[in-house]
């Protein structure tokens, strides 16, 4: 095997996250994204290392069996937003689960503890919050609105069609599109930091249908725009007030954002039309959430996901009295916090984002949650300032999972049981091992697909203090 050279193969498997084996050679195999078991593709060999290697999909020569003759979506051969679209939604979550089993089995035994993967309630139009970029189909081609290709930073895949978001969202993408074509406005040119349409935030409530537009531009006029902006955005507001829309739109902002780096990021954002917030329902529980708030993009399945975290944690009140103090670590906008708070003493939550701690305390006050307190800081900082010990913590971290020194203070509690919910099954298995080292066995593991079409997959572990 040689840097440079293409060889054909066979995919024998697929690990997470969408590491693809493909057979080239006796004994010999290269690693490769965007492919599925069985299917015979050819591969250009970029990195070679004792035997191994990395490489990038050149063509797929034969399908796997069980691959579908034709994606939900015409755009998925183009666009990096989905990567398992050509598999029945059955394999999909045998493959999640399998994946999850095979990261989790040299650490925990599973026999016996093992609850398999629940499906997202919708395959199709589960996200209730999109970011399309603005950019170009190619280099120097026409400006373009939509994802990022696949395997690219920097050519934009048009998406307007996009199956993982309902026709309200493509309406709105393609209307923002044509308005902007046809006004002559540059976009943000990643390398030379110029221009000025970045992207188009749209959320929508799933169970209220309240829509929220954001559009995020640099502060950078074209200099035929100069003096003509607030003109260029009121008649961008009044075209998409003018859609017919399945929902109820609330808000179009426009976000001003001259950072570097390629997010969206809040230099000062003014209402076009509307309110900057949008209502969302989970589990009875009122939320209101921000163009820039956290919360879980798929409605319906984060209910799936929570009513499973709330069987993991069980009762929590003692002869039918709340009596116990509960942390929420990593609450984000207090969600898990809130749908427990009912039967708890009082729960604390921790999350490192201060705006998600605003609005947290301000969906416990909707909702009429006295026991509730949110602390804005680093977990790790945090725990050393709170008086009160827990008797029960729930762990929420995002993707790199918990920093050491961190867990080390949470293993210190002696909690008699924890819940982890995990976004990230390699960084889960990391923690895991630490927990049982220190005394804590799994009791019960189970999944929850998110986000069908892609690598991802939420995790629900409950662990207990081992006492001798």
């Amino acid at each position: 095997m040689k840097k440079g050279q293409i060889y054909e193969g066979i995919v024998t498997r697929v690990d997470f996250p969408n590491k693809g084996i493909v057979q080239i050679e006796e004994g010999k195999t290269v690693t490769v994204k965007n492919v599925w078991k069985g299917q015979k593709v050819s591969v250009a060999v970029q990195k070679v290392r004792k035997g191994k290697g990395e490489g990038r999909l050149v063509e797929v020569l034969q399908p796997a069996a069980d691959e579908l003759p034709q994606p939900q979506c015409k755009h998925f051969a183009d666009c990096g937003g989905c990567t398992y679209q050509n598999l029945p939604y059955e394999t999909q979550l045998e493959l999640k689960a399998a994946q999850v089993q095979d990261l989790l089995r040299p650490v925990v035994e599973l026999e016996g503890i093992w609850e398999g993967i629940k499906a997202s309630p919708e395959q199709f139009g589960y996200r209730n919050k999109m970011e399309f970029s603005f950019g170009d189909l190619y280099k120097d081609g026409p400006l373009a609105l939509g994802m990022h290709k696949r395997g690219s930073f920097y050519d934009i895949a048009e998406v307007s069609d996009c199956r993982i978001v309902d026709e309200d969202y493509r309406k709105i993408l393609n209307t923002t599109l044509e308005y902007f074509r046809t006004s002559g406005c540059s976009f943000f040119h990643k390398l030379r930091h110029t221009g000025y349409l970045r992207h188009l935030l749209v959320r929508k409530g799933k169970r209220t249908k309240e829509i929220l537009i954001d559009l995020v531009t640099t502060t950078q006029l074209d200099e035929q725009m100069l003096g003509k902006e607030n003109e260029l955005l009121k008649g961008y507001a009044d075209l998409i007030k003018g859609l017919e829309l399945e929902g109820t739109l609330v808000g179009i902002l426009h976000t001003k954002n001259d950072r570097v780096a390629d997010i969206i990021a809040d230099e000062g954002t003014d209402i076009l039309f509307g309110r900057d917030y949008l209502y969302e329902e989970i589990l009875g529980l009122r939320f209101k959430i921000s163009a820039f708030s956290f919360f879980q993009t798929n409605s319906l399945g984060a209910e799936v996901l929570y009513e499973t975290a709330r069987d993991y944690i069980g009762q929590l009140d003692v002869d039918g009295k709340p009596s116990q103090v509960v942390f929420d670590l990593y609450s984000g906008t207090g969600t898990i916090a809130q749908m427990i708070a009912p039967v708890a003493k009082k729960v604390i939550g921790v999350e490192i984002i201060e705006e998600a701690v605003e609005a947290a305390k301000v969906n416990a006050g909707l909702n009429g949650l006295d026991n509730c307190d949110f602390i804005a800081g680093d977990v790790l900082k945090v725990l050393d300032t709170i008086e009160e010990r827990p008797d029960y913590i729930i762990l929420d971290p995002p993707r790199d999972g918990i920093h050491p020194k961190a867990l080390e203070k949470i293993i210190n509690y002696g909690v008699d049981r924890m819940v982890y919910i995990s976004c990230k099954p390699t960084s889960l298995a990391r923690d895991l091992e630490v927990l049982i080292a220190r005394g804590y066995a799994v009791e019960r593991v189970g999944c929850v697909d998110m986000f069908p079409g892609t690598v991802h997959v939420e995790t629900v572990v409950l662990l207990s203090k081992k006492r001798n």
